[in-house]
């Protein structure tokens, strides 16, 4: 993969890494007040309008209303909606660090799975990423004391989940605009997410929750736009690795804002994690 590639694939995933760990706190500010579904049509409904409004002042934008393949939106959105659905109700549930290590168990699915849905090669550089990718999770996770609570294992499931998010969203670059894909990913979750609202949820809507709306609203948009790009630029059993970041990324923002403890185990899986995530790009910027 040439420099440059891989260069860009760093830069958008780091914006999806700010813009993920933004949303997690604005779902964890408006949960006491609002459901998940109810936060989550917020967000639906304020990237529709956002991205209509980009698309009437940039016209080059408009052919990505009509979708190319409208199944595989339907088949990505189905599963997206499921997942995320599940991921931010279990943000109330459990400390972030430990559902963002959760989620972590994707990028050995991803990496499975893009051999033979995606015709992806498995070099040495992206086998090692994922191995210790894992081996940090493990780490972190540290299997019999007591982690695998009931919510942990819908994180697990949500993880599966999120692999397969991830290898369409791979496919649907090949054909679509990052604009198209965003925009149908609001459009299509929308009606799913309002059919679990309750009455006129808005009129709970207090100027206290100006600031985690407005994050939960750009933190959406922002980490998919970047989270794209980046599918766009690498191999997704290249880009997924570099999730792993958010980790220890969402543990401080856990301590800082929440008094979550540190727990040293996330840290010594982290170091694991990126020693495995230099190695691969290493391999990768030699290889170009």
């Amino acid at each position: 993969m040439p420099h440059r590639s891989i260069l860009a694939v760093v830069l958008w995933m780091s914006g999806a890494l700010l813009s993920f760990s933004a949303t997690a706190v604005a779902v964890r500010a408006l949960s006491p007040t609002f459901s998940v579904f109810e936060i989550l049509s917020v967000r639906n409904a304020a990237g529709v309008l956002i991205l209509l409004t980009f698309a009437f002042i940039k016209p080059e934008l408009r052919s990505g209303l009509k979708p190319r393949r409208f199944t595989l939106h339907l088949a990505r959105n189905v599963l997206h909606f499921a997942s995320t659905d599940a991921w931010a109700y279990s943000l109330t549930l459990l400390p972030l660090a430990t559902v963002f290590a959760l989620e972590f168990t994707t990028p050995a699915w991803v990496a499975l799975l893009a051999i033979p849905l995606l015709h992806e090669r498995m070099n040495r550089g992206r086998l090692v990423a994922v191995v210790l990718g894992f081996a940090g999770v493990l780490i972190i996770l540290r299997p019999g004391v007591g982690t695998l609570q009931p919510a942990s294992l819908l994180v697990l499931a949500v993880a599966f989940t999120f692999a397969l998010v991830a290898i369409i969203t791979k496919r649907l670059t090949r054909t679509e605009s990052t604009f198209s894909i965003i925009f149908f990913m609001n459009l299509m979750q929308l009606p799913m997410n309002l059919a679990g609202v309750s009455g006129a949820f808005w009129l709970r809507i207090e100027p206290s929750h100006t600031l985690p709306l407005i994050g939960i609203c750009a933190g959406g948009l922002l980490s998919h736009y970047c989270l794209t790009n980046a599918y766009r630029h690498g191999d997704a059993s290249m880009v997924v690795p570099l999730d792993f970041l958010r980790i220890p990324l969402i543990a401080l923002v856990g301590w800082q804002l929440y008094h979550e403890p540190l727990d040293p185990y996330v840290f010594a899986g982290s170091a694991c994690i990126v020693a495995g995530l230099i190695y691969s790009l290493r391999r990768e910027a030699k290889a170009g």
